[in-house]
Parts: structure tokens; C-alpha cells; sequence
């Protein structure tokens, strides 16, 4: 004959059962996950549409990276690290919109930016950088300026550079990879056609160093954006002039674009993500605010490269 269990032993299991079902309460109630396989969400503010476009890995990691290099007015790196500048007013503006933080991490050349968002060490980058057929192979591109390309002097040059054939000859630092550099050999092309010397080149880390060669006398002139140049003089008044290239000598008005891995899936939310700033004139508010009216663009285009 088996024994009777005690009491204590009678109510055990009863007891288990209601602390098992007291953690489930606690953990639900804290907001544990429990598997359920439901997205967080959106935050408040957002694009509730956007935020839930986003790559899984950039929603769930609550951030989007952005790779750039020092080029005001772009860009400006602060000797503590911050950065302030077009790109980012406008990497502000993208993540109240999709709901994400984002952040930036200084890449010291275009190819670096390129190569790291291949390697999905960075998710975008937001230029400038031309638009091309062979670069869209790879990426996704949302266009949202134009620009010619300038030459900068110093003011106190020993040779003025009162127009852009001026630098037949002469020596130009350019960012290396970089638009500008594509469209110095233009330059050069038309200065050898009308015999005089050729272009001499200077390939350099970023804008800051191409003006560092400039000042030095390293270089007669630093090629950059137009929008860079305009940033330039504006905020060193009287220490720089410069030249704007002409259809003549080879220039054109280049779609510059933010880029990010066609691989990533990005690309399509963060063109619908420009196309909302556009709407609600927070593009142009950043656009006049930095003084580049006169480069905007009458609305983003996806991978304007590419012959539809």
C-alpha cells in the first residue's frame, strides 16, 4: 500500500504552476519578447510607412551609418570630433523621418566610403558624388543637387587666377576619386586643344588638404564643388576667390547623389524619405540656409544614371 502524500507535497505541483505563471505576467509586463515575431513600433514622430520599409538590421539596430569624409560645407569636422554641415542637417532630418538614429564614421576618401558600404560597414553616404551608369551597378543613387566644378585662390596669390584658363599650366589640387577630378581633366583636355600647358594635378586626402596646398603654394588652385567653393568664401571672407569651370573647357552640371549598397535594400525608402522632405520643404530650408539655392534640384531622382 503506497503512502499518502503530505500535504506540503499535495499542493506542490499547484504551487509551481502559479510561479511559473506569475514570472510569465513579470516578463510580459516588462516588455519582454517573447518570440512573437512582431516589429517595435516606430517612434514617436515618424513616418510610421518609412520606419517600417527599413532593412530589418537597420530597424532593429535603431541606427543608420553614414560614412563621410571632411569637405565643408558638406562636412565639417570639429577638432572633438563633432560635425556639422549639409550632410549633417539633412542626416537629422532622415532619421526623425524613419525613426533611427544616425550617426557618422570619418572615412579619409571616397573609395574608403565606397568600399566600406560594399562591405556593409556603412549603410549610406551622402556625397558628393556624381552619378554614374558604372557606380549604379553596385548602388543605389539618390540625386538631390547639382554643381558645377570651382577652382579656389587665395587671394594673395603671387599669380591671379582671374578666370578658370588661367590654370592652363598650372598645378591643382582635387580630392583623388572625387567629380572634381574627372573634371579637371576636362579642363586640361581643353587647355592642351588651345595650346597651352596642361593641367598639372595634385591628388589629396580631402578639401581641407587641397586648400592646405593652395596656401602653401603646393598648388596654384583647389578644385572642389561649387557649393564648396561658395562655403569657402563665404565663411573666410577675403582670403579666397575662385573660378567656375565653363561648358567650353568640358564642365557640366553633375547630378550629385547619396549613395548606399543596391544589396542593402535601402536605396528605394531613402529616395521615398527625400521625396517626403522635398514635399514638406525641409530639403529647401536646408538648401537656402547653407546658401546653395542656385544647386538644388526640382525633386530626388532614383539612379538618374542609368538609362531608363
Amino acid at each position: 500500500m503506497r503512502p499518502v502524500p503530505s500535504t506540503r507535497e499535495q499542493h506542490r505541483p499547484r504551487r509551481q504552476l502559479f510561479a511559473a505563471a506569475a514570472l510569465l505576467l513579470t516578463l510580459t509586463g516588462c516588455g519582454a519578447q517573447l518570440g512573437d515575431g512582431t516589429d517595435t513600433p516606430s517612434p514617436a514622430g515618424a513616418n510610421t510607412a518609412l520606419h517600417d520599409a527599413l532593412p530589418e538590421s537597420v530597424r532593429q539596430a535603431g541606427v543608420l551609418r553614414f560614412a563621410g569624409d571632411s569637405h565643408p560645407p558638406y562636412r565639417t569636422v570639429a577638432a572633438d570630433g563633432s560635425i556639422t554641415g549639409i550632410d549633417a542637417d539633412f542626416q537629422q532630418a532622415l532619421g526623425e523621418l524613419l525613426g533611427v538614429r544616425t550617426e557618422t564614421i570619418v572615412v579619409d576618401s571616397l573609395p574608403g566610403a565606397l568600399q566600406g558600404m560594399l562591405s556593409n560597414r556603412y549603410d549610406a553616404f551622402n556625397g558628393p558624388v556624381k552619378v554614374t551608369a558604372e557606380r549604379e551597378k553596385q548602388f543605389d543613387t539618390v540625386t538631390w543637387m547639382t554643381t558645377r566644378t570651382s577652382y579656389v585662390v587665395p587671394s594673395n596669390a603671387p599669380v591671379p587666377i582671374p578666370a578658370t584658363d588661367a590654370l592652363c599650366g598650372k598645378r591643382v589640387a582635387v580630392v583623388t576619386a572625387s567629380v572634381v577630378e574627372e573634371q579637371l581633366r576636362q579642363l586640361s583636355a581643353f587647355c592642351e586643344r588651345t595650346g597651352r600647358g596642361a593641367v598639372q594635378p595634385i591628388g589629396l586626402a580631402d578639401t581641407n588638404a587641397t586648400l592646405l596646398a593652395a596656401q602653401s603654394g603646393r598648388a596654384e588652385a583647389a578644385g572642389m564643388t561649387q557649393a564648396a567653393a561658395i562655403d569657402v568664401t563665404a565663411q573666410q571672407q577675403g582670403a579666397y576667390t575662385y573660378v567656375t569651370q565653363t561648358e567650353e573647357q568640358g564642365a557640366t552640371a553633375d547630378k550629385l547623389a547619396l549613395y548606399t549598397s543596391k544589396a542593402s535594400g535601402l536605396g528605394p525608402v531613402l529616395h521615398k524619405a527625400f521625396t517626403e522632405l522635398f514635399s514638406s520643404g525641409r530639403y529647401r530650408q536646408i538648401m537656402e540656409k547653407w546658401g546653395l539655392a542656385e544647386v538644388t534640384v526640382p525633386r530626388p531622382e532614383f539612379n538618374a544614371g542609368t538609362p531608363s
